[in-house]
């Protein structure tokens, strides 16, 4: 484009608003009794400015209290009882974990005793039509034993 056909724009311009210094008035002065309060300090900042305030103490920390010494037999004490705590909770969780396999055995061996004498009574009770087991008898076994035959 052209030079001359570009469109106008209007342009602000900002100034910066000074800012002055305030009027310095000197303190009045007021009599003070010594002791009562604190005195006055008065700063002069670089720009000329007066500052004027209470001069405060630096805070002081309390003073950390000495704590007692504990003995070192106080401390083996304890860390022996609470070892020996530990130790005889070991034992009754053992005891109890012993307990209680032993009644799981217990109740194994209970139920193969079940299992086995129901085989056993079944075995028994059957009668003769049953052709696959093993079939004993007892009158003719006897009888060949003592070699009385028939």
């Amino acid at each position: 484009m052209h030079p001359n056909h570009t469109p106008q724009r209007s342009v602000e311009v900002h100034h910066p608003t000074p800012i002055l210094s305030p009027v310095v008035h000197p303190a009045p002065v007021v009599p003070v009794q010594p002791g009562t309060v604190p005195a006055v300090a008065s700063v002069v900042l670089p720009d000329g400015r007066i500052v004027t305030g209470y001069a405060i103490d630096p805070a002081r920390p309390e003073p950390v209290t000495a704590k007692p010494a504990v003995s070192r037999t106080a401390v083996n004490v304890a860390l022996g009882g609470v070892g020996f705590l530990a130790v005889c909770g070991g034992l009754l969780l053992l005891t109890s974990f012993i307990a209680a396999l032993t009644a799981f055995i217990g109740q194994l061996i209970i139920l193969a005793a079940v299992i086995f004498g129901g085989w056993i009574a079944v075995q028994v009770l059957s009668g003769s039509g049953h052709k696959g087991g093993t079939t004993v008898n007892i009158r003719r076994a006897v009888i060949k034993r003592n070699h009385f035959h028939g």
